[in-house]
């Protein structure tokens, strides 16, 4: 067996082995130091001049967004139900109320017209509308424009998680700069990495300064330690952030090779279909440009492929692959929350499954995963 093939692993690069090594020399470890400044420099550049704060994760970055809008108990943030969990947590933290809204076909994202729907019923109902947090899954921009709009009618604070949408676009624009206030990830399965961390773009001064303030234990500026409020130890170190600084010089790179990727996937999944199979991939309208983070397929058609078949099937050949998001209205950790639906990610959970999708993969690598599939649809899987 070849050595194993992961889903979205690290690949490093020499510009970012040279940063490290460059801080360690310089002995600024931890806390903070100058190659944290150079990364929050850069990342501010990325996003139209906002202002960055790097933290110890994106989800981090989310909790200090939704502190700086003073949600708390009562108030109602809508959260997109096919997500990671660490979207929705932070307003668990705060004791706020996540309601869930499912996805449209055109994105994979949270669908306006239920947002739309959802707003006008509890309203009526007397809830305290506070927040929404669309999220780009995959890479993919959901429909900002539209949910700008509905948050703008019902008065929401917007808060974009674009965990995922490192160097994707919408319409131009840079997602984590489409809203007052976002969220970004560089966990080790990201497109870029510092191993662990994330940053909190925001528009406003006062918001920056505001979560720097939280995100440093809420330190007073006074000779000796004094604290007026709870804060959170939430600063990424600035070894970390020289990682990250030699990290971002080949995000474009990274971002084609993962087109690339999709595009490989999406013709061979297209010379595969007929006789009852049937694959989709998340579509990519007109205006956006994702950065396709990871790959993801619809097992459809009349075979029945399932995709935990197919990911235990690939993990015997030493192939890493997972399903799609199992949506947030069937976790057990939030039964009995709202959910507003359409069971287009009951769909996605229930008929999809993720890929290795590494930049790092070699060409062999991936006409080796390529065979397997074929292999285990066409032959074990019995479906022709």
């Amino acid at each position: 067996m070849p050595d194993p093939i992961y889903l979205s692993p690290p690949h490093i690069n020499q510009e970012a082995r040279d940063e490290m090594q460059k801080a360690i020399t310089s002995n600024w470890i931890a806390p903070v130091g100058p190659a944290l400044r150079d990364f929050e420099s850069e990342l501010s550049k990325m996003h139209e001049g906002r202002n960055a704060l790097a933290v110890h994760s994106c989800t981090a970055a989310l909790h200090l967004s939704m502190r700086n809008i003073g949600i708390e108990k009562g108030d109602v943030v809508f959260i997109p139900t096919h997500t990671f969990i660490a979207t929705a947590d932070p307003v668990i933290y705060l004791g706020a109320e996540p309601v869930f809204i499912d996805s449209e076909w055109e994105t994979w994202n949270m669908d306006p017209t239920l947002l739309h729907q959802a707003c006008k019923t509890l309203l009526k109902e007397g809830k305290k509308l506070k927040a929404v947090v669309p999220v780009h899954i995959y890479g993919m921009p959901a429909k900002m424009d539209e949910i700008l709009e509905v948050a703008d009618e019902f008065g929401l604070h917007v808060i974009e998680d674009a965990a995922e949408a490192l160097g994707s676009q919408y319409h131009g624009r840079p997602c984590g700069a489409l809203a007052d206030q976002s969220a970004l990830s560089f966990n080790g399965n990201k497109i870029i990495t510092t191993s662990g961390g994330g940053a909190l773009i925001t528009k406003e001064v006062e918001d920056h300064e505001n979560a720097l303030y939280l995100a440093n234990q809420a330190q007073a500026l006074t000779p000796w330690y004094e604290h007026s409020t709870v804060g959170y130890n939430y600063r990424l170190s600035n070894l970390l952030a020289a990682f990250g600084v030699g990290q971002l010089k080949v995000l474009e790179d990274r971002v084609e090779g993962k087109r690339q990727i999709f595009d490989r996937y999406g013709e061979f999944f297209e010379a595969l279909s007929g006789d009852g199979l049937r694959f989709l991939m998340q579509p990519e309208p007109d205006g956006s440009r994702s950065n396709r983070w990871l790959t993801a397929v619809l097992l459809e058609g009349e075979g029945n492929i399932k995709p935990l078949d197919l990911q235990k099937a690939l993990a015997e050949d030493g192939i890493e692959s997972r399903p799609i998001w199992k949506p947030m209205h069937q976790q057990p950790v939030f039964s009995g929350k709202r959910h507003f639906g359409n069971e287009v990610s009951d769909h996605l959970f229930e008929k999809g499954i993720c890929l290795p999708s590494g930049t790092s993969m070699t060409d062999e690598q991936f006409a080796y995963v390529l065979k397997r599939i074929e292999h285990h649809i066409v032959h074990n899987l019995n479906v022709r």
